[in-house]
């Protein structure tokens, strides 16, 4: 299967389940929501050892958001609920709260509920504040500026990790730009994230490696440089391998995202577009790629 001249891989994206949150930042204005939005998905491209993989799904316009504020949605991802509520009071906590002039809600119906603002509130010492409206409960918590206000309970619900695809160019600079606007391409979609640096991972890696006490290292097989030295998967004239990972609540978003990122990564020095899996070990879900780019 070709598309633009590239060759799409007759493989398949290994995905595996994850739990999820979406939190809804707002502010007095847009610079202000975004910074707390990209400070709060800091530190979290990969559950290997971030804890929680995150990123920014989406900017609300004002009449969107709860509070008639500017706001930015961000995605978080675990692998159960008993991390999820660590890693949301630690950046709700420490990264949102401490940004000036920001509130913090719920912006998922999830099948459980964690009382994140309800545990947070005792930061007021004595002098915080709840209100219920509309069944939902707030809590206003003093701080030096004023009060942050964040909602007392946060929901999570079964969510996917781990699709992805490869981008095989022929060299760096080819590579770079086929990713960036598959990245751009793939923002669009709702209900997904890429979590890693700028949406692209240039670490890719396996689940095994020599070393007794490591449980991932790199990617050998689609490591140009070593090509010569391991059993490489890189057809000749590949210099550079880029990866994209995709989080996302359903199998319908991850998806599209890979359809339309693939689509727009087609560019003239990509040689192909592959994906990483373990043979179905790893995973509950697979994305077949050619199956994806046939649905047009």
């Amino acid at each position: 299967m070709l598309i633009n001249g590239v060759e799409i891989a007759d493989t398949f994206a290994e995905a595996f389940k994850m739990r999820a949150a979406r939190l809804i930042i707002t502010a007095v204005n847009p610079r202000w929501a975004l910074t707390a939005a990209q400070v709060a998905t800091g530190f979290g491209t990969s559950v290997i050892a971030c804890g929680c993989e995150t990123g920014i799904e989406a900017v609300i316009s004002a009449d969107e958001t709860p509070d008639g504020r500017p706001g930015v949605s961000i995605l978080v991802f675990t692998m159960g609920s008993k991390g999820m509520e660590d890693q949301l009071m630690r950046r709700v906590g420490q990264c949102i709260m401490t940004c000036p002039t920001t509130a913090c809600f719920n912006g998922l119906e999830g099948d459980k509920m964690l009382k994140i603002g309800g545990t947070l509130r005792y930061f007021g010492d004595g002098f915080q504040i709840s209100k219920l409206l509309e069944g939902r409960r707030f809590w206003r918590i003093p701080v030096m500026e004023g009060e942050f206000l964040v909602e007392e309970s946060f929901g999570i619900k079964k969510a996917i990790g781990g699709g992805n695809f490869l981008i095989l160019g022929e060299g760096p600079e080819v590579t770079l730009e086929a990713s960036e606007r598959a990245v751009e391409a793939m923002e669009k979609v709702k209900g997904v994230v890429m979590p890693f640096p700028g949406g692209i991972v240039r670490s890719g890696s396996k689940t095994t490696s020599r070393y007794k006490f490591l449980r991932a290292s790199t990617n050998t097989a689609y490591c140009p440089t070593i090509r010569r030295q391991t059993e490489s998967a890189l057809p000749e004239g590949v210099n550079s391998v880029l990866e994209i990972v995709i989080d996302g609540l359903n199998e319908d978003a991850i998806r599209e995202a890979m359809r339309v990122g693939i689509e727009a990564a087609c560019l003239p020095g990509v040689v192909r577009i592959s994906a990483g899996n373990y043979g179905g070990t790893l995973g509950q879900f697979q994305f077949h790629l050619r199956e994806i780019m046939g649905e047009r």
